[in-house]
């Protein structure tokens, strides 16, 4: 995937979410006119990836409690260069879990735009995250990487005692929808 292919893949999303509905235009306009967008070099910011993992239940994310901002997030990370943000994510799905028996939904699942504080020699910046659901059995050994000191399941209605953040209560409305309509197409 190049630049191209991702503006083809977010050009294909859609949300309703006011919150989101402005950080897709923001990051849609970055893309269209960075073409260093998927290097961290750039120093307004650069594309991430990342993945919300869920059970097979559709009740429990997996999170990671990140060692450098001391905060329980998703999996993910810099694109480092790769210009395919769907291999970056499946990357840092990996290197920060260990898990390998997932389901990967098509499409982008969720995206945000967040600034980064400075930190030692980089200054502050955005990341555009793009954001995939995953499906993992919640019973698959997980590996903790030297990026995390945690990871855990947590259930839906714990995340914003575990991270109150609007991200990650997003990403929780939209499981909630997305269980509501697998029960609704099982059911017919």
């Amino acid at each position: 995937m190049h630049r191209q292919q991702l503006l083809q893949l977010l050009n294909e999303y859609t949300t309703e979410i006011q919150d989101e509905k402005e950080m897709f235009e923001q990051l849609l306009q970055f893309v269209q006119t960075q073409a260093d967008c998927f290097k961290r070099e750039l120093s307004m910011g650069h594309i991430t990836a990342s993945v919300w993992i869920v059970n097979q239940s559709l009740d429990k994310t997996l999170l990671t409690h990140h060692a450098k901002i001391q905060k329980w997030l998703q999996p993910g990370g810099h694109c480092d260069g790769e210009t395919d943000v769907v291999l970056s994510a499946l990357r840092e799905l990996e290197e920060e879990t260990g898990l390998k028996n997932i389901q990967l939904l098509e499409g982008i699942f969720d995206l945000d735009v967040h600034t980064i504080a400075a930190h030692k020699n980089e200054t502050e910046h955005l990341h555009f995250d793009i954001r995939f659901l995953v499906l993992a059995d919640e019973e698959e050994p997980v590996l903790i990487s030297e990026e995390s000191n945690d990871l855990q399941w947590f259930h839906l209605h714990d995340i914003a005692t575990a991270n109150p953040s609007r991200s990650l209560e997003r990403m929780v409305e939209k499981t909630l929808l997305y269980k509501k309509s697998k029960t609704v197409s099982d059911s017919i």
